[in-house]
């Protein structure tokens, strides 16, 4: 069975992708994978001081910098050993049952690309590692992995509050009726309030498109809320959010219509950086 997916790392957000990870395979009844990776780049495996050779130096001192170099990735190992093994620790104080720990060396898009097909959800933080309270900013390969992984992607805060309500910024498309499939499939969201959203005219064929996405979900008996907003997408997505207090946003990545676009670029990180409920990235 495909696993909900937690990326544990050293950052601030580690505790709430716990939480959220735990939660998601509690409704999901999904076994949880707590995945870490020691990166490549800061840690390699096998370091490589040839290009050094050529700049006169002894060939002692490059054996004790290969030296330190592989104690200090054996050091990293170990540490990402024990914040699995806490992770793990929460997790079962959460409610998870059926958890598996796994740790790699490489880099972290090409390491979940290689689980992709055991990856049912994958849960992330919002924030990188050197995030703080003064100098809050989205992780560094955050729009890497959305690009790489065909799978849904839960980018949760730094605090985790369980989510009660969800809603889908809708646009009609084929990827927005993918969500509404998700939404109408998944146990996670069968006794949610559910609030499908669209950004633009009020027209009839938005209306029809919205009418055939909430046909979708009474069926399967959720509670649907339907609307159709004008203005910028972020700014009317989040006032809309807020005013109806709802705890989790839902949206397709990527592709040409206003919705998906935002998503590249500097919207994106305006986005992901001002959000204060998780986000899950449908590909």
């Amino acid at each position: 069975m495909p696993n909900i997916v937690a990326c544990i790392d050293g950052s601030r957000a580690s505790q709430s992708v716990c939480d959220h990870a735990a939660w998601a395979s509690q409704r999901m009844d999904a076994p949880l994978m707590l995945f870490h990776v020691l990166d490549e780049a800061r840690y390699p495996a096998e370091p490589d001081l040839a290009g050094s050779i050529g700049l006169g130096s002894r060939e002692h001192l490059l054996d004790e910098l290969a030296d330190l170099d592989q104690k200090r990735s054996r050091l990293a190992l170990e540490q990402g050993r024990h914040m699995l093994e806490a992770a793990e620790e929460r997790a079962r104080a959460d409610g998870a049952e059926t958890i598996l720990r796994r740790q790699r060396h490489g880099d972290l898009p090409d390491c979940l690309l290689d689980i992709e097909p055991e990856t049912r959800v994958l849960v992330m933080g919002l924030h990188g590692e050197s995030s703080t309270d003064r100098d809050v900013h989205i992780g560094s390969q955050l729009e890497t992995v959305i690009r790489t992984l065909h799978r849904p992607i839960m980018l949760v805060p730094d605090e985790f509050r369980e989510p009660r309500s969800a809603m889908l910024a809708f646009d009609g498309s084929e990827t927005a009726f993918n969500g509404v499939r998700l939404l109408a499939e998944s146990p996670v969201f069968r006794d949610f309030p559910l609030h499908l959203v669209m950004v633009g005219p009020d027209t009839n064929d938005r209306r029809e498109q919205l009418g055939k996405a909430e046909s979708a979900l009474t069926a399967n008996g959720c509670e649907v809320h339907t609307a159709i907003r004008a203005g910028d997408v972020e700014k009317t997505l989040h006032a809309y959010q807020d005013e109806h207090e709802i705890d989790l946003m839902v949206m397709g990545a990527y592709g040409h219509s206003k919705i998906r676009r935002f998503l590249v670029g500097s919207t994106t990180t305006s986005m992901l950086t001002n959000t204060r409920t998780p986000l899950v990235i449908l590909r």
